[in-house]
């Protein structure tokens, strides 16, 4: 059976140290720093992870705000808005919670983005330091990912890793960061899709898996190598007659085999998603002590 790689723990310690920074710096008479978050239209997941957000800053002592605003917001003024937190002094970073409703463009949204206060680290410059190996923001699921190899010692150095998916917001990064020099680094990546052919006996091979392709229970015990580390990135509710409320929450994994074979697994719930929350933490205080842009 695998260990657990706990999000919960390492979220907890990574909280604890910024709580401790937060609490020094209002010591010192300097404001807490200010993390905002611009949400457009009613997602039910959308809105459940910027509670979340909010519940965690005010765990730390960190101040959040919350712009909401209706789907029928123009991109227009979602422009607006943003100019405004970047040029506000009090925010020292904020976020654009997506998706977006279809009308909005994406791009133009996060490049609109002031790079200094783009803590969720999607801004092109901020992407564009992280391939250079410069300081930046680094994407927060990414970061949590890097900080829960190092908590849990898993060797990156020389390894096989796959990477299941290659959006910009996990995969891409992720596959980057992996192959960079650095610990967690220096690891031999390979970036799966839906075009990837051979898929099962590439992933095989790979010592890592980070599953990040937004398929519930896409990776099968039949396509894990015996003693690979697994990091399910995916979280998704299924229908289950036989659950209370009538439904379950899975990953990307098929966690009941793959935890059979994996010397290290994530949990769903539990895992990566806490993780992403204490990285946009770290981010938010990174911007507010002037770390990436002074």
């Amino acid at each position: 059976m695998s260990k657990l790689i706990d999000g919960k723990v390492t979220s907890k310690k990574i909280k604890d140290k910024i709580a401790a920074e937060v609490a020094k710096m209002i010591d010192n008479d300097e404001r807490a720093p200010h993390l905002a978050a611009v949400l457009v239209g009613a997602d039910p997941a959308s809105e459940f992870y910027v509670k979340s957000k909010e519940k965690a800053c005010r765990s730390v002592g960190i101040t959040s705000s919350l712009y909401k605003h209706s789907e029928k917001t123009s991109e227009n003024e979602l422009l607006e808005i943003i100019n405004f937190l970047n040029n506000d002094p009090d925010v020292d970073g904020f976020i654009v919670q997506l998706p977006l409703p279809d009308h909005i463009d994406v791009d133009r949204v996060i490049n609109k983005i002031d790079p200094a206060k783009d803590v969720d680290g999607f801004h092109p410059i901020n992407i564009g330091k992280m391939v250079t190996g410069a300081a930046t923001y680094l994407p927060a699921t990414p970061y949590g990912i890097l900080m829960m190899l190092e908590e849990y010692k898993i060797e990156t150095s020389g390894k096989k890793v796959v990477v299941l998916g290659r959006s910009n917001i996990v995969g891409t990064p992720m596959s980057i960061l992996l192959s960079r020099k650095g610990n967690p680094g220096n690891a031999t990546v390979t970036l799966c899709h839906s075009r990837t052919e051979n898929l099962k006996e590439i992933t095989a091979e790979a010592d890592i898996i980070i599953a990040a392709i937004g398929v519930p229970e896409f990776v099968t015990a039949d396509m894990v190598k015996k003693e690979a580390a697994i990091i399910d990135v995916g979280i998704h509710r299924v229908d289950d007659k036989t659950a209370e409320k009538g439904y379950k929450i899975v990953g990307d994994v098929d966690f009941a085999e793959v935890s059979k074979k994996a010397s290290y697994i994530t949990p769903v719930p539990g895992g990566v998603g806490l993780m992403t929350i204490a990285a946009l933490l770290e981010n938010t205080l990174k911007a507010a002590k002037k770390e990436v842009y002074k």
